[in-house]
């Protein structure tokens, strides 16, 4: 029987900065190209917007059923195996964009990087949980994140940078950053692991079906946040949506940064029933915001609720799995956020159509109140006693 970490433990140093380290770089090369993508497509395959929006986000139909399998693969074969097998497949998309290729190959080479993606992230997620004391995963979890956000805004802004020398240039770059991500991961030693006990179960592995349900909730006012508060704010003559959008993901930052612990002190349970609470206050009060002033406010509110509630039901995820098959139950909760935005995607824009801007939010936040009672609904871990009082 193992024996959970001590609270003095202390964290692989080596090994957090080749993870995040490599996380980072990663998301860097992937996201490097999205801002490019649209404005190459017309310019060299005269694209409309839908052959503009299959290509940018197809992606997403490979993470999603990718990462319960490259959970699974993680259990089985190592986690810097399978972390450094999705940088490298991410590296060999980047450098597959030199060919000069037709618009169905495009699809092709963003399914595969779809598939990388998957990996990368999957792989160094359950990684991360594995080597962390067991007082502090839920707090690293949290940081994992923010090296993935902090790889999507560097991405997009060199991207959309280097756009102005060449489209040959952004090439490069989403070829190299994972390069250097994949010699980031190969620094760290190989972790012990565990022979993994029974088969996968895919979307319906049963530590992560509640808590992945309560996430694509949660996904509902996100998705209605990025898509709609630009519109909504202009609909009221308050504009500036953009500064909303920014304070959001400042404090979905800095929460992490600074009170991302409170998973593992208070339990996860408690802190992602009120992280739900939190993100319905704050989408409602964008909902009704009558200046910038309040709708910054409610950004604010949204961002604290929203930020800690993924690394809580993460947690809640890893303390009801069996340690052999975390990777694949980490694979399966997160491929719930591909589903909720999915699927909330052509909703919110279904909503807006319907009755209005406002209600997209209003309809987010009923949605995260759902996150919040399912939350509250997740049985405590049968484990040992360190982890039923940290569930």
């Amino acid at each position: 029987m193992t024996t959970a970490p001590t609270r003095d433990a202390a964290v692989p140093r080596q090994a957090m900065v080749g993870i995040f380290g490599g996380l980072f770089a990663g998301y860097l090369g992937l996201t490097a190209v999205i801002p490019v993508l649209p404005a190459f497509l017309r310019d060299s395959h005269d694209a409309g917007d839908f052959t503009v929006g299959l290509v940018v986000t197809v992606t997403a139909v490979t993470a999603l059923l990718v990462r319960p399998v490259a959970g699974a693969l993680a259990d089985r074969h190592g986690h810097r195996t399978v972390m450094l097998a999705g940088a490298l497949v991410v590296a060999a998309g980047g450098l597959l964009y030199l060919l000069p290729l037709s618009v169905p190959a495009l699809v092709a080479v963003r399914l595969l990087l779809g598939a990388g993606e998957a990996a990368l992230f999957t792989a160094g997620a359950v990684w991360t949980v594995a080597l962390a004391p067991h007082h502090r995963r839920g707090q690293l979890i949290g940081l994992y994140g923010v090296s993935m956000w902090g790889g999507i805004s560097a991405g997009t802004f060199l991207g959309a940078t280097l756009q102005q020398v060449s489209f040959t240039a952004v090439w490069v770059l989403s070829a190299a950053a994972p390069l250097i991500a994949a010699g980031l991961i190969a620094m760290v030693p190989t972790p012990p692991r565990t022979a993994p006990t029974g088969g996968g179960g895919g979307l319906l592995l049963r530590p992560a079906l509640l808590p992945g349900i309560a996430l694509t909730f949660g996904a509902a006012g996100y998705a209605g946040l990025a898509a709609f508060v630009v519109l909504h704010l202009d609909a009221r003559d308050i504009g500036h949506g953009v500064v909303v959008l920014s304070c959001f993901s400042a404090v979905y930052a800095g929460t992490r940064l600074v009170i991302g612990h409170l998973p593992d002190r208070l339990g996860p349970r408690r802190v992602a029933a009120w992280c739900g609470v939190g993100e319905a206050v704050g989408l409602a009060v964008i909902a009704v915001a009558p200046n910038l002033p309040v709708a910054v406010v409610g950004s604010v509110i949204m961002g604290v609720g929203f930020s800690l509630l993924h690394p809580s039901l993460a947690l809640m995820v890893m303390n009801r799995t069996d340690p052999a098959r975390q990777g694949a139950a980490i694979g399966a909760y997160t491929s719930f956020w591909d589903l909720g935005l999915a699927v909330w995607g052509p909703v919110t824009g279904l909503v807006a159509a319907g009755f209005g801007y406002p209600a997209v939010f209003t309809a987010g936040a009923a949605c995260a109140l759902v996150a919040a009672a399912l939350a509250v609904r997740i049985g405590r871990p049968v484990t040992t006693p360190t982890e039923v009082r940290a569930g």
